[in-house]
């Protein structure tokens, strides 16, 4: 490895997600500016693969035991005395214990939350409100969020004002609307998600069964997950699955998005969700439940955004379909939102301030 600052990044998972991709785009691009050593706590390191050669890193896997929370705690500190990081990174619900193991701290820590999972869909459990209370007053450690929704969260869990930082995601956008020649052959719908329950993707299988219906069409979904056999399962109930492409983990998604007619969000949770913005930089046009900062991402005049609620969003999809000659305007509105408040430049000028030291302590 080299000579650079040691930061520790612990992951529940270090599978392909929104945490991760952030990761992997900031960590290539400042090549070896940083060395990282990544805990994945469930031992996954499949977004390892999207890592640029020239990134310095090491995989730390590391027995994790559900419900034992003292003895993880005594093996997580063990790892950071081990390792002396010079930063500590946690990620999301999942890995905030790590908060705790720094208790006495051993390294300033910082904890980045990208969003709940489906039991916090519709409001934050009291027990986790209040562990978030405590770990952070104990801690010390500061907090960096994409959203102004996880932003008034931040606040809600009494983190100070000079350790509360709202950092929106950044992708690469092109100067230029990238050129979409016309595509033969049926609609292409499709999404890229990981297969957990709070991307409700069993929501966009019945809106495209119902799309279906009434014209030729496919859909593609690229991620992995805990929800494919369900899915594939109601694909075939619903006797869409010859129509339905389970791609799996794909290490270059943007493969997939440049290949799609619209791209399309399910969700009962989002923050700012980094798969969408991508889409837009792309030319993409995108359908999205009306979640989290959504709403200021998507174009106003674009496709309406419907609540997480299968028949809203299987008539906003009818309907979006219906309007397919606006789809360039949706397109270049997008990617000119993109360009003006999500380019790439923006966030890595911030994060470099975060994995630096220099925006809090």
């Amino acid at each position: 490895m080299s000579d650079g600052p040691l930061l520790l990044h612990a992951f529940s998972t270090f599978s392909l997600g929104g945490a991760q991709s952030r990761f992997v785009s900031l960590a290539n691009a400042w090549g070896s500016r940083y060395r990282h050593l990544i805990v994945a706590m469930d031992g996954n390191f499949q977004a390892a693969d999207r890592l640029a050669p020239e990134v310095p890193w090491q995989a730390l896997p590391i027995p994790v035991e559900r419900g034992r929370g003292l003895n993880n705690r005594q093996r997580f500190r063990q790892l950071l005395l081990q390792n002396r990081p010079t930063r500590v990174f946690s990620y999301n619900w999942g890995a905030i214990e790590w908060m705790v193991a720094n208790v006495p701290r051993l390294a300033p820590h910082v904890h980045v939350e990208d969003g709940f999972g489906p039991d916090e869909a519709q409001g934050q459990l009291p027990r986790r409100l209040w562990a978030r209370r405590v770990f952070f007053r104990v801690s010390g450690a500061s907090l960096v969020v994409p959203s102004r929704t996880l932003q008034a969260a931040g606040r809600a869990w009494w983190v100070p004002a000079q350790r509360l930082a709202y950092i929106p995601n950044g992708v690469e956008v092109a100067e230029t609307l990238p050129v979409r020649p016309l595509r033969p052959g049926p609609l292409r719908l499709g999404t890229v998600a990981g297969l957990r329950g709070e991307k409700n993707l069993a929501r966009l299988l019945r809106a495209f069964a119902a799309l279906l219906a009434q014209q030729p069409a496919e859909l593609w979904i690229a991620g992995d997950g805990p929800e494919l056999p369900r899915l594939q399962a109601l694909a075939q109930a619903l006797g869409v699955e010859t129509a339905v492409r389970f791609l799996g983990f794909v290490a270059r998604p943007l493969e997939v998005i440049q290949q799609l007619d619209l791209f399309v969000m399910s969700s009962d949770t989002e923050q700012q969700p980094i798969a969408l913005l991508e889409a837009m930089a792309m030319g993409v046009p995108a359908l999205s439940t009306c979640v989290g900062d959504v709403p200021h991402m998507l174009p106003a005049g674009a496709a309406r955004m419907p609540r997480p609620d299968d028949a809203e969003f299987t008539a906003a999809l009818l309907d979006a379909v219906q309007r397919r000659a606006e789809w360039p305007r949706w397109a270049e509105q997008g990617h000119q939102l993109v360009q003006q408040q999500y380019a790439k430049a923006a966030m890595l000028q911030r994060w470099d301030e975060v994995f630096a030291g220099r925006l809090h302590a």
